[in-house]
């Protein structure tokens, strides 16, 4: 970043008033009245309402709109262990995200608990607050252990970002770069460099979706994860291929697919030339990619190329799909977010980018020409307003129909989500 920049993130977080968010009312407080009402001694009633039927929570309280935000600051973009304070910049604009796309409300939770256990009982106890929780920026492997006693635990949704988040969007737009490539998912070779939390959490997603393990070779500070080695985890080992190959080097070698989630100029312009023709580079890392875009396009003609940038077509963001995965998961009162539900959020995703880009887009970015299905253009952008409708929706519908919804499909939501988001729903959309 240069000092401009700097600056200009400083004071955008410092004035008018520190910080991104407020708490606003949304009752009214003017009279005597008003204030009996919402407290001494209205409030009494929707406690007793509450105490007799505790689902009853979700009609008097913002409970049934409010998600929690919470980390302990142990994995904090690349910035690493930065701890729950320094956390909390990052986490509030999280809640911001939540808001701007989604309309959800956020409380953000920083945990001063490095410890696994300690920090799930913590979560556990404060979880009758929310009507879901999404975890952010734990690190590996003790992220998989929260998520997996948090789900066992509690009877709301809880998603770790960081995870499935950016798993959804790499499968996403993975599937539409391999249909562009013409390549088919059951037989492409796939190198993925970064075992931590969004590497496992890809291949996983991956493999449900219809990849073998065989086809994945995983690479982490040590090389090749292999069977033969015996410094792995659980969650590692569960992906260990069995192989010769023991660097980035052998193992890119004719490979179709290559998905960066580690550090930069870790894929050199000898390695991308070896790769399979018509290769597949996602170079997530932020900001420096696993290579630069301007000398993988000099290296192949023939790549389809994406980052974690905003700055270059195909960026792989998250913000395409968490808002919409809780709407829809909070708007039926779903108990979890399953892995059908995060399939069908591929799946919405994947088939949106393939329709005509709304004008509200275009002018967005500044689009002189129309954007279209195609290397360029793999994934929606996260300004397009048919993601709320269509991604929620297909959320909505899955958690219904795989039996963890506690509501019916709200009668607000499209029923073919693809094909009714027309033109008046679209600006109805836009508008609000």
């Amino acid at each position: 970043m240069t000092n401009d920049l700097k600056k200009a993130a400083l004071d955008y977080h410092a004035y008018p008033q520190p910080g991104k968010l407020s708490v606003t009312l949304t009752k009214p407080t003017e009279t005597q009245r008003d204030l009996a009402l919402a407290y001494t001694p209205g409030v009494a009633e929707p406690v007793r309402a509450i105490k007799a039927n505790p689902d009853e929570a979700y009609r008097y309280t913002l409970k049934s709109n409010l998600v929690g935000v919470i980390t302990n600051g142990t994995a904090v973009l690349g910035l690493g262990d930065v701890g729950p304070l320094a956390a909390k910049p990052v986490m509030e604009g999280k809640a911001v995200l939540f808001k701007r796309f989604a309309n959800i409300d956020v409380f953000d939770i920083e945990i001063a608990a490095s410890d696994p256990q300690e920090f799930i009982n913590t979560v556990a106890r404060i979880a009758p607050t929310f009507g879901g929780i999404n975890l952010e920026d734990i690190k590996g492997p003790q992220c998989f252990e929260i998520e997996q006693a948090l789900i066992d635990r509690l009877d709301i949704p809880v998603f770790h970002d960081d995870q499935h988040g950016t798993a959804i969007i790499i499968v996403a737009a993975l599937l539409n770069a391999l249909e562009l490539q013409q390549k088919e998912l059951s037989e492409v070779q796939v190198v993925c460099v970064g075992a931590g939390a969004a590497g496992i959490a890809s291949m996983r997603l991956l493999i449900a979706m219809g990849l073998r393990r065989d086809q994945i070779l995983m690479i982490d500070r040590q090389g090749v994860i292999h069977t033969g080695r015996t410094d792995l985890n659980t969650h590692k080992f569960a992906l260990a291929a069995e192989t010769d190959k023991r660097t980035l080097e052998e193992a890119i070698v004719d490979a179709d697919v290559f998905i960066g989630v580690s550090g930069p100029d870790l894929l050199t312009a000898r390695m991308l030339q070896s790769m399979a023709k018509k290769p597949v580079v996602f170079a997530l890392s932020n900001p420096d990619p696993e290579i630069d875009p301007k000398l993988a396009h000099s290296v192949r003609d023939d790549l389809i190329l994406a980052t974690g940038r905003s700055d270059y077509p195909n960026q792989v963001n998250n913000v395409l799909c968490f808002p919409y995965i809780f709407r829809g998961a909070l708007d039926v009162r779903a108990r979890c977010i399953n892995q059908e539900m995060m399939m069908a959020a591929v799946h919405a995703i994947c088939s949106l980018a393939k329709e005509p880009v709304p004008e509200v887009v275009l002018k967005c970015y500044g689009a002189t020409q129309p954007m279209t299905y195609g290397p360029d253009y793999i994934l929606p952008k996260p300004t397009d307003p048919r993601l709320l409708p269509v991604v929620s929706a297909a959320v909505a519908k899955v958690a219904i129909e795989t039996g963890v919804a506690r509501l019916p499909y709200p009668a607000h939501y499209p029923l073919e989500p693809l094909k009714e988001v027309h033109k008046p729903q679209l600006a109805a959309v836009e508008h609000s």
